[in-house]
């Protein structure tokens, strides 16, 4: 039978992940076997690049990207990007490897996804929420949220969260070479720049646990970008309201209609 959605894939950067990703890759298959995913690996020392090969010598649905080395959560997420958009995908999701993002939430994404352009995973409405957090992580992610909120005038309860879905149309108006972001801030650059094209977002519950294997990737620099890129947006927002209503396609499923 064919899918009940439209094509899509996931975008999956991926850095010292090598406990993870056979882990992560067997839990999508086995929720929604007609999607594809694409690991975006940035020559992870720990092999898992070579891991990831593996997987899609295995499973045709499993591609990978190999990129020279790190350069930021972002430019994995925009090498991804721009790879799904050279190909017939029409959803394109992005979430992290380490499970804290759990997948039991993607068929809730493609439930969502038929009446909003873009689908936000929430962890702060209700049904939402976070798991073995201390108290100084809580207070940074809300904090940080808060006043990206309050700065740019967004009603979305979690901007900063990487667990998306994109349909094709969004990414494809977006000026993806000006995105300026790298850390947690590109998460919110996103949504600001789908809002300001005009495009509906939704938000879904998901409950985001500490990851349990490997290291976190948050630090003071990526804490630093965050709280001064959400004031160049504030600044820059006419000049991207009017790129963004300029790029702006028509509505449907793949942007073609």
């Amino acid at each position: 039978m064919p899918p009940a959605h439209p094509p899509a894939v996931i975008c999956l950067p991926t850095y010292n992940e090598r406990e993870n990703l056979p882990l992560l890759v067997a839990e999508v298959r086995a929720l929604l076997p007609d999607v594809d995913i694409l690991v975006i690996d940035d020559n992870s020392p720990d092999g898992t690049g070579a891991i990831a090969d593996g997987l899609a010598a295995a499973d045709p649905r499993v591609h990978v990207l190999h990129r020279p080395g790190k350069q930021g959560l972002g430019r994995a997420y925009l090498a991804g990007f721009r790879w799904a958009l050279a190909r017939d995908y029409a959803l394109i999701f992005e979430m992290d490897c380490d499970f804290s993002h759990p997948p039991r939430f993607l068929p809730q994404f493609l439930a969502k996804a038929q009446t909003c352009d873009l689908v936000l995973g929430s962890r702060y409405i209700p049904g939402g929420g976070t798991v073995d957090w201390d108290w100084r992580r809580r207070l940074i992610s809300r904090g940080g949220n808060t006043y990206a909120q309050l700065i740019l005038g967004l009603p979305y309860r979690d901007l900063t969260g990487g667990f998306k879905c994109f349909h094709r149309r969004v990414l494809q108006a977006l000026p993806l070479d000006e995105i300026v972001s790298n850390g947690y801030v590109f998460q919110i650059e996103l949504t600001w720049r789908a809002v300001l094209a005009g495009f509906s977002v939704g938000e879904v519950p998901i409950q985001f646990p500490d990851r349990t294997r490997g290291q976190s990737k948050m630090s003071g620099s990526i804490v630093r970008e965050a709280v001064v890129n959400v004031w160049k947006l504030r600044i820059a927002k006419a000049r991207l309201a009017r790129q963004a209503g300029e790029a702006r396609p028509a509505a449907g499923w793949g942007g073609d209609k």
